[in-house]
């Protein structure tokens, strides 16, 4: 190295320490923050480490400015811990990688989140419907009673009032004839409370953002049923007190009591077509719907009857909460092994300023012709890390088994009590048992990125669940092995699910070949499509008897 370089290099030394002594007050206490927050995160990281640490709390910075220090801006950290929960759980979620398309959370920014609506809306969307029309149902069902009844009552019209005793008697007077039509009305009315209770009287499923066209004929029907025979009930017991107070004509009980047996059947047709339109009509399959959750791709197809767009959407959600796995955004991107991580990149200075532009000009290009290999072979880049991960998960599980295994080996069930104490109820037993497997399965749902659906509590009690009914260690680490059905994730168990439907078309008509709608929920979605069955042709063929003949040709060569 020539004097002049060293010179150079003493010129710029200096003046950096003159730099830095100016900037040293102001930033002594920006750097002491620095190294806290380092030591600390060195912390957190070392417990994440530490596999025989089953309990691990995750911390949260907060980062807060201050100008009253001289005018400097002063950082004080303030480190705030959370809920405690097993396993690692500092896995940062990334969007799409492709230069493309756009990030999870842009995509999720377009659309309103549905969990944040107002919760009384919705209950007043969700019951309002059902209380109008248990209330018409209610009134429709005592409307044969009631006519029954106001009679009895005396409630007539006023013309009713000059009425004899006799009269009145004969009025109400009902022979054999009419207590068998009372007989034959009291089983129908019967029939058609167990008929309602068991087909319409059911909590109500989903609450749908058009009206229900079938429930809405049904309703109508009924309507305007009640209100005709109301209307002729009214007019005929009007008429009938006059004509029994001139002593033109007795209105007599039994044609009442025939009166409201009509209404009844009535009431019962109306019932049998609802069957048919709400519960029956869409049984038999027409259509095939196709749906594909976004953004992991997995998919199912099913076969479907003549729904309305948003019944199908109901009927869609039904499947996915009880078929599809769990979604688990953590394993969007592969879990990259430590000696992948690990490995270091070389970086190559010119010292002493020899031949700078070539220098330079080999690093461009050597940066070129890298990522264009690494371009070339990223297919197998993906191909090797899905092998590597598909491997450790493997290695994890057997190990999981083996370890679980062994535990329930030193778990025996007393039938007595042997006294002195040393007996333990499930829960007990559990906490002694879980540390030998605790780390086997810390593990394994770490490479699975289960840990965030699992704490220690929940595996607890699922562990003396199953040491209370003698279940073996396969059933034990089933919710852990097993991926679904989305239900069996405690997140997803709610009372109320808010999702969003997308369509171009009317959602109260009914679905045809190629209607496509979605359903989204955050930043999950499910896009249904739907296509028309085929037409079956089935042709007889008779295979002819004579044609059953086998001969057996024998060869040297063969073992036969």
């Amino acid at each position: 190295m020539d004097t002049e370089s060293i010179r150079s290099m003493s010129e710029y030394s200096s003046k950096s320490k003159y730099k830095s002594h100016t900037l040293k007050s102001s930033g002594n206490h920006r750097s002491n923050s620095y190294k806290n927050n380092t030591r600390t995160a060195r912390k957190y990281s070392d417990s994440l480490n530490n596999p025989y640490e089953t309990t691990m709390a995750p911390y949260q910075t907060t980062v807060m400015l201050d100008d009253t220090r001289d005018g400097q801006d002063v950082v004080e950290v303030q480190i705030l811990p959370q809920d405690e929960n097993w396993g690692e759980n500092t896995t940062a979620i990334t969007g799409n990688t492709s230069v493309q398309s756009g990030s999870m959370e842009e995509m999720g920014a377009l659309w309103p989140d549905t969990e944040q609506k107002s919760a009384f809306p919705i209950l007043c969307h969700r019951y309002i419907a059902t209380t109008l029309t248990g209330l018409l149902s209610l009134v429709a069902f005592l409307s044969p009673l009631a006519m029954l009844v106001l009679p009895k009552l005396g409630v007539f019209s006023p013309a009713a009032t000059n009425l004899s005793p006799q009269q009145r008697e004969t009025l109400l007077n009902c022979g054999a004839e009419c207590k068998g039509v009372l007989v034959s009305l009291a089983f129908k009315m019967f029939l058609l409370a167990v008929a309602s209770w068991a087909i319409f009287l059911r909590p109500v499923k989903a609450t749908m953002p058009r009206i229900h066209v079938f429930r809405a004929i049904v309703l109508a029907l009924v309507s305007i049923c009640c209100g005709i025979f109301w209307l002729f009930y009214v007019v005929q017991v009007t008429e009938g007190v006059r004509a029994t107070a001139t002593g033109e004509d007795l209105l007599e009980y039994r044609a009442l009591v025939s009166y409201s047996s009509s209404l009844c059947d009535c009431l019962l047709c109306i019932h049998y077509v609802a069957i048919v339109l709400m519960e029956i009509r869409h049984l038999q399959p027409v259509f095939y719907i196709k749906v594909v959750r976004s953004p992991d791709g997995e998919s199912r197809s099913y076969p479907i009857g003549q729904l309305s767009i948003q019944r199908a959407a109901v009927w869609v959600l039904e499947r996915y909460y009880t078929e599809f796995s769990i979604y688990n955004p953590y394993l969007e991107r592969l879990p990259v092994s430590k000696s992948k991580k690990n490995a270091s990149s070389f970086k190559f200075y010119d010292i002493e300023g020899i031949g700078s532009n070539t220098l330079q000009m080999s690093q461009s290009r050597g940066t070129m012709n890298g990522h264009a290999r690494r371009r070339d072979s990223s297919h197998n880049e993906r191909f090797y890390e899905e092998h590597d991960y598909e491997r450790r998960v493997k290695k994890r599980r057997a190990r999981l088994l083996t370890a679980a295994e062994e535990a329930f080996t030193h778990v025996k069930r007393s039938h007595h009590d042997p006294g002195g104490g040393s007996a333990m109820d499930p829960y007990e037993a559990a906490q002694a048992v879980f540390p030998t497997i605790a780390r086997s399965l810390q593990k394994y749902l770490r490479v699975t990125r289960q840990q965030p659906r699992h704490t220690v509590e929940s595996i607890l009690s699922h562990l003396a669940l199953c040491l209370t009914h003698d279940a073996s260690p396969k059933a034990f680490l089933e919710p852990y092995l097993s991926a679904s059905p989305v239900l069996q994730n405690e997140k997803e168990q709610k009372s109320l699910q808010s999702w969003s439907l997308i369509c171009n078309e009317l959602l109260t008509r009914a679905l045809k070949d190629g209607t496509v709608f979605q359903l989204r929920q955050n930043d999950l979605s499910l896009l249904c499509t739907v296509h028309k069955l085929p037409h079956f042709s089935i042709i007889e063929e008779v295979i002819n008897p004579k044609s059953n003949r086998f001969v057996l040709k024998l060869n040297s060569e063969t073992s036969v």
